[in-house]
């Protein structure tokens, strides 16, 4: 049985927090799937409100601190990421999007990416394509063609016991599980090591004549 190793971030701020619970929900759905599929899935969920001084100072100083580095070599070696986000002010969340921004840019490059958001209000739903469909665009990850949004009446089931936000997430997995289908099972682990000083990688660059 082949093994997908699965990363979720989530950039909710209470405990427990809407982010949390709908990356649960897509995690878990996602791991069905592959087991019907005969494939184990590892699931790891980060969130990342816990590094949120880390994610800081490496946006100033361009080092990640080892707690950070740690969880972005996770991502980065993960066979699919999921990625969900509190809308706030209109998109995605601060944190969330300066995670990604100190993240290696290459990092997620052909990566299966399954995004999803949660807010106060379904008007909020167009985030998932106006915000995090384009970050997730130019770091060259393969995202699914569902994304789903958790607006707090979507938590509540349905008359037959299934919500619309049910259907979503298993649309969604399903597609997730798709995308790790065709991916390598073997995808290399990258080497880690300590960050050169910021003096000394500014000492590398070379100018150009």
């Amino acid at each position: 049985m082949a093994e997908r190793r699965i990363v979720a971030v989530t950039a909710g701020l209470g405990v427990p927090s809407s982010s949390r619970m709908l990356a649960d929900q897509l995690g878990a759905a996602a791991q069905a799937r592959l087991q019907e599929l005969g494939h184990h899935a590892v699931l790891t969920t980060y969130e990342l409100r816990e590094y949120a001084v880390d994610i800081a100072n490496a946006m100033v100083s361009g080092y990640a601190a080892p707690k950070l580095e740690s969880l972005l070599n996770e991502v980065a070696d993960a066979d699919a990421l999921i990625a969900v986000s509190p809308v706030f002010s209109a998109s995605m969340s601060g944190l969330f999007k300066s995670f990604f921004d100190v993240m290696d840019k290459d990092a997620l490059d052909a990566k299966p990416v399954l995004a999803g958001a949660t807010g106060g209000s379904a008007r909020h739903s167009m985030v998932l394509d106006f915000a995090l469909r384009p970050l997730f665009a130019y770091l060259r990850a393969r995202v699914t063609p569902t994304a789903v949004y958790a607006a707090p009446d979507d938590w509540g089931a349905g008359g037959d016991g299934v919500s619309a936000l049910d259907e979503r997430v298993r649309r969604a997995a399903a597609e997730l599980a798709t995308l790790l289908g065709d991916a390598p099972s073997d995808r290399p682990r990258r080497e880690t090591g300590e960050s050169l000083p910021f003096e000394q990688l500014l000492a590398q660059i070379q100018p150009r004549g």
